[in-house]
């Protein structure tokens, strides 16, 4: 039962946020913030292609325990794509509110998300194992999460100023994301049950990817 839900359920979101992606890309006459819009959702859905897709694939046959390898190389290209695509928001929110300027802003997100990817790739995380240690999960993290905490305010702040209603609940969508993350990454080796947590997890994604292409969708003549 859990390998037809779970599968199914991955498949519905997988085909969701890239068929917007795709639309946001190809929309004619839309801002430029709504095409990176859509390359955000395309590079959400591909980068979580390589992990959903092989977990289905073990959940439907053997189970995860033989597919370690696949599913943590899986994991670790997420873990890249999900940074490359926080620094896509990032540009969304400059095209948006027409930033200007802000040099050490934006060296901020490109270090934050250096590390994160540096991080990432050190092989301490033992990605292709079964006993992926919990402390390099914990590392790889804490940047991420400073860059997650940082696209939360600059949304905030902005939509909250220029009272911006298509996107006021964007940083909410981020919040949501990481509040249900962060204790998979902590618990969810020692408590499986935790690991459910990335279901909402992946509907605050859906939820940021449908306030973009609602957003083209009203403001695109």
């Amino acid at each position: 039962m859990q390998a037809i839900m779970e599968t199914a359920f991955d498949a519905v979101y997988l085909i969701t946020v890239l068929t917007l992606g795709i639309r946001m890309i190809r929309q004619p006459g839309a801002a430029r913030q709504f095409h990176l819009f859509g390359w955000m959702a395309v590079v959400l859905g591909a980068g979580d292609a390589f992990h959903l897709v092989p977990r289905a694939w073990a959940l439907c046959t053997t189970g995860l325990e033989n597919y370690a390898v696949a599913l943590g190389l899986g994991k670790a290209i997420t873990s890249v794509t999900m940074t490359v695509f926080y620094v896509l928001l990032y540009y969304v929110w400059r095209q948006r509110y027409r930033v200007q300027g802000q040099k050490s802003l934006t060296g901020t997100v490109y270090l934050l998300a250096g590390l994160r990817i540096l991080l990432c790739l050190m092989p301490q995380n033992r990605w292709l194992e079964a006993d992926a240690p919990l402390s390099w999960g914990i590392y790889r993290n804490i940047p991420f999460a400073l860059l997650g905490l940082l696209m939360i305010v600059l949304f905030y702040r902005s939509a909250r100023a220029q009272q911006d209603r298509a996107f006021r609940w964007m940083w909410l969508t981020i919040v949501l994301s990481f509040a249900f993350y962060i204790p998979v990454v902590l618990w969810a080796d020692v408590v499986p049950m935790i690991g459910m947590l990335m279901i909402p997890k992946t509907c605050a994604y859906v939820w940021t990817v449908l306030i973009g292409y609602t957003a083209m969708k009203r403001e695109t003549p």
